[in-house]
């Protein structure tokens, strides 16, 4: 982000501007708090109470970061890595909570839940310590480990223990597979049109955790979740096979 001034890199930051930086990394941290109530709806059997509380995990981590440029977080509350703090909630959000979701839902076939839940477990780490996870214009490299949207899906659509290992296995493989995934608030060279997309992937999504739903508005609502992913995952694959070009974030 460009700064206000030519002098304002080296003007003292006020103590509201301060406050503001501090509190965009209080509200990173609400993802843990997120974690946990996602944790004990797990527990607790609401299965669609725990895939609400990760979808607004899910939020908060999209626009977290947007938050800390307006906010100049590294210069006024640099004390704290917000890049670290993002890591380690996003697992929390990201794989290890949705990883007990597929074992507590018993989604995973007899026997397999242990070697399923470690080939989610070991490649999402690997993803993360990677230093090159994310390229110069802000695409991942490799399946980014987004197990909550994976569970999602499986859980939504009813899928199948046989269509649980096998999706799983193909996403762990994925991880190492030189292909990109966009990041809709990260990749500037489509514009707003990016951003709109995911809020239309969000509000179509979750229009799908209300019980009740009406079996037209759940079709609707199901049909534009899927094709806004498509959507998403095709325009990675496009700027994998270079028919994207790139663009620096």
């Amino acid at each position: 982000m460009p700064p206000d001034t030519p002098f304002s890199a080296s003007t003292p930051a006020t103590a509201a501007q301060r406050a503001l930086a501090w509190s965009v990394h209080l509200f990173s941290a609400s993802g843990a708090i997120l974690a946990l109530l996602a944790l004990l709806a797990v527990e607790q059997k609401q299965w669609s109470l725990a895939l609400l509380w990760l979808l607004v995990a899910l939020v908060v981590d999209g626009v977290d970061g947007s938050f800390a440029r307006l906010a100049r977080v590294k210069e006024r509350a640099g004390r704290v890595d917000g890049d670290t703090l993002d890591l380690v909630i996003d697992f929390l959000t990201y794989v290890f909570v949705p990883t007990l979701f597929l074992w507590h839902a018993g989604m995973f076939p007899d026997g397999w839940a242990l070697w399923l839940s470690a080939a989610i477990l070991l490649s999402s780490l690997y993803l993360f310590a990677r230093t090159d996870m994310k390229t110069e214009d802000g695409y991942f490299r490799g399946f980014p480990s987004l197990w909550n949207l994976v569970v999602f899906y499986l859980f939504v659509l009813g899928a199948g223990h046989t269509a649980v290992a096998l999706t799983v296995l193909l996403c762990a493989v994925l991880t190492f597979a030189p292909i990109h995934f966009v990041h809709p608030f990260r990749v500037r060279q489509f514009g707003i049109w990016l951003p709109l997309l995911a809020i239309l992937w969000t509000a179509t999504t979750a229009l799908l955790l209300i019980p009740n739903l009406t079996d037209g508005v759940r079709s609707i609502a199901a049909s534009a979740s899927i094709a806004a992913a498509v959507i998403l995952l095709a325009l990675g694959l496009l700027r994998t096979f270079g028919l994207v070009g790139s663009a620096r974030a």
